[in-house]
């Protein structure tokens, strides 16, 4: 039996829809057909640098605030780049933004700072644009299935 790897969740969900969002993203990367990925969550203000350096994987969820990821998204960064510099390298990784206009600002932002990290980005970015759908929740569902089921197998 191999050793466990684990999936760090780490969203920033004020409202109910992006709630819903996280939740999928857990429910689909707690699938019972994946049985060697612990899947954590943690919210912004509880990730510390261990958190992360201890994880196999990470998926970042956050809203679009003024063109920018949400300011708690950017405080976790804030305070773990350097903790997490050179022990993080090559983390696999993915992310999804609740963008009520583009989201771009927010992709390009966060693609910034994990290139300094020098995190490896392994799925699209999954952009949730606009009035908010229940397509959003099911793709955020795929996405922490796809991301838990990848780590399991390997590939990531």
């Amino acid at each position: 039996m191999s050793e466990k790897k684990t999936l760090l969740i780490i969203a920033h969900a004020p409202s109910e829809n992006t709630t819903k969002m996280l939740e999928a993203a857990i429910n689909g990367a707690n699938d019972s057909e994946i049985e060697n990925v612990e899947v954590r969550y943690l919210p912004p203000l509880e990730t510390q640098p261990d958190d992360i350096i201890a994880a196999d994987a990470i998926i970042i969820g956050t809203t679009e605030n003024l063109g920018y990821m949400a300011g708690l998204i950017k405080d976790v960064f804030d305070r773990c780049f350097y903790g997490c510099l050179e022990k993080t390298e090559g983390m696999p990784f993915a992310f999804y933004v609740r963008a009520g206009r583009d989201g771009t600002g927010t992709r390009r932002a966060i693609e910034s700072i994990t290139t300094g990290l020098k995190w490896r980005l392994v799925q699209e970015p999954l952009i949730c644009r606009g009035e908010f759908q229940d397509e959003f929740i099911e793709q955020c569902e795929e996405l922490g299935l796809s991301m838990a089921a990848s780590l399991e197998a390997g590939i990531i």
